[in-house]
């Protein structure tokens, strides 16, 4: 059952957190090293987990950092009864939020070629995209624990990246 006070972001944060428990700084590079689903502000990583800790679904604690102590948080038993009941719940697609989709809706009216060439210089970011993917598919292996998963969730993207590059083939197609 989902809980009010948690959001999907919410739910994201303990997930990262996982079992080894991790830092709101390792929390944003988790985030930015795969950068596909890096969709929340960087403050919210610094913000999120110590609210979660002032719930009961996270405990903080002090660990040596390189210049000076760090926040390091790990899930409790609430934390843990959380992600478990939540992922009894019923799944349903997340909003998409697309700026290539909102491009081709906008193409009537700021003009069909502007939009094929904003359209093609996406395939210079689906690149950097790859190289993220075979860089988390890399270091999935170094987390045997959760390895499957991982690679599980890096084929989806790959297969997003893809529908992206579909997408700017036929664009290009269309609009010319």
């Amino acid at each position: 059952m989902s809980r009010p006070e948690l959001t999907l972001f919410s739910y994201e944060v303990m997930g990262l957190v996982g079992e080894t428990g991790a830092g709101p700084h390792d929390l944003l590079q988790m985030a930015r090293r795969g950068r596909i689903l890096d969709w929340a502000g960087e403050s919210q990583y610094y913000v999120e987990p110590k609210r979660l800790a002032k719930l009961g679904y996270l405990e903080a604690r002090e660990a040596p950092g390189r210049t000076r102590a760090r926040t390091v948080y790990s899930l409790t038993d609430k934390g843990r009864d959380a992600l478990r009941a939540w992922a009894r719940t019923p799944v349903t697609v997340t909003p998409l939020k697309s700026e290539p989709l909102l491009r081709l809706l906008i193409a009537d009216i700021a003009g069909e070629e502007v939009t094929r060439e904003a359209l093609a210089t996406l395939r210079a970011d689906l690149a950097d995209l790859v190289e993220r993917l075979d860089a988390s598919e890399a270091a999935a292996e170094a987390l045997p624990h959760r390895a499957r998963n991982l690679l599980l969730v890096n084929r989806f993207l790959r297969g997003f990246v893809a529908l992206h590059e579909q997408l700017v083939d036929e664009a290009e197609d269309e609009l010319r």
